[in-house]
């Protein structure tokens, strides 16, 4: 069963235990530029339940932001029901999977909220990876904020990445297509993204002698179960803080730093979902 499946199978399971918020509205991004691209900003919606419950997803895989800032009016999301919507992300593709996605982290938070659980706060940005000198470790996915912790360490850095200009060899790391090249990697850096474009499992299975892999990202808000029994040792999300704040910033293309923290799930300090369904 896929990572989807079971996520959307898990929401069902806390539906079934009590009635979920429906959905508020989505919140989108400006159109892309250079300069946010640059700096990471403008690059998730939000998607906003009743409750006030936001979750995010990645929105720059190929034209996904044109696509939704074009066609917002054919998502009648404003009191849709929150679990249909969230099923896009198991059983649909393109738009459907991004919004799907999105609404099934506002439902998780959702979940956490009633169960009185907040993720711990993130000692790092680098997923606790702490690189040590001529260790191999591997990144999947660029991520630019995160290269100077890594490279001034004196590790060795392979980025694995989707988009072919990008490949080549660059001061202190290589940046590269063949996933293939992560097998010699003892720690491994993710952007979450790999939640999105499927992409998941084959990753894992090319870091299988990866002793750390860490899964990082604001669209990290997933419940973490399957995620674990998959090898994943640590998921790195955003918490949202001042929701009116962070919706206003996101629509303007602007840092949401000061309106949300980040957090760290690992199997040690993570309850379980059938303890916290317990707690509700």
């Amino acid at each position: 069963m896929s990572f989807a499946a079971e996520y959307l199978a898990q929401l069902e399971t806390f539906a079934a235990r009590c009635a979920l918020p429906r959905v508020r509205a989505l919140h989108l991004p400006p159109p892309p530029s250079e300069e946010n691209r640059e700096a990471n900003k403008g690059e998730f919606c939000a998607l906003e339940l009743d409750d006030g419950s936001l979750g995010l997803s990645y929105v720059l895989l190929d034209d996904t932001l044109e696509a939704l800032r074009r066609e917002e009016g054919r998502f009648t999301l404003a009191g849709a029901d929150a679990l249909a919507v969230a099923r896009g992300y198991a059983e649909g593709e393109g738009l459907r999977k991004t919004l799907g996605f999105a609404a099934a982290n506002a439902l998780t938070r959702c979940f956490y909220d009633r169960a009185g659980f907040m993720p711990p706060p993130a000692g790092d940005s680098i997923g606790r990876i702490d690189p040590q000198p001529g260790e191999r470790i591997g990144m999947i996915g660029l991520f630019k904020p995160l290269l100077g912790r890594i490279l001034a360490s004196g590790a060795c850095l392979t980025v694995v990445e989707l988009n072919p200009e990008l490949v080549g060899e660059r001061d202190g790391y290589v940046v590269t297509l063949d996933a293939n090249a992560l097998e010699a990697c003892t720690k491994v850096v993710s952007t979450s993204t790999l939640l999105l474009n499927d992409t998941l499992d084959r990753m894992l299975a090319a870091c299988r002698n990866a002793r750390w892999f860490a899964l990082v990202g604001p669209s990290a808000g997933c419940l973490p179960d399957a995620l674990f029994a998959r090898g994943v040792t640590l998921l790195g999300g955003n918490w949202v803080t001042d929701r009116a704040a962070f919706v206003d910033a996101l629509k303007r293309g602007e840092s949401t730093s000061s309106c949300a923290r980040k957090t760290v799930l690992m199997p040690a300090s993570y309850p379980g979902m059938d303890t916290l369904l317990g707690r509700i």
